[in-house]
């Protein structure tokens, strides 16, 4: 049977969500799944795929998720890994462009560039005085959860398909 982690970094709880969200439609297909924080992951070597989530600040990824990623590469580059990103919030871009970061990232272990989720601004939860300010213009759930679900199906079929050649 096919062991998947999706690993996520965020700061307010929008990519947990993502994740959690993944998480449970790939077991819904059957796989065995663990979701994990990077920093609880210490190795990737009990994993046949493995999802990885980032937050996006200031159009950067979270830095424990860039160091999950470099100490990986070896380990990642050997499996199916499927990257995502969270962050942008307001009106829905036209078309969602992951971070120059993260298309560098998964060139380096030979995956598909992230693809790229809204995010979620709770002032109840915003840290710090940007955090707060933002929150106050711009608070909100930007998430789309039939197109998480529709993702996290398309890599169980993926996987799936590959289990049963």
């Amino acid at each position: 049977m096919t062991r998947a982690v999706v690993a996520f970094a965020g700061k307010m709880g929008s990519t947990r969500g993502i994740a959690e969200a993944v998480g449970e439609e790939l077991r819904h297909h059957g796989l065995t799944v663990d979701v994990c924080d990077v920093r609880a992951v210490s190795s990737v070597e009990d994993y046949d795929a493995v999802v990885l989530g980032s937050a996006v600040y200031a159009g950067r990824w979270r830095r424990e998720a860039a160091r999950f990623l470099k100490r990986n590469i070896p380990e990642l580059s050997e499996r199916s890994v499927w990257l995502f990103e969270s962050g942008w919030i307001g009106k829905r871009p036209d078309d969602p462009a992951a971070t120059s970061g993260g298309r560098r990232r998964a060139l380096r272990i030979g995956s598909a560039s992230p693809t790229v989720f809204g995010g979620r601004l709770d002032p109840a939860r915003a840290t710090g005085p940007v955090d707060r300010m933002v929150a106050r213009g711009k608070s909100g759930d930007f998430r789309n959860w039939e197109e998480i679900r529709a993702w996290a199906a398309a890599i169980a079929d993926t996987l799936v398909t590959a289990e049963h050649r």
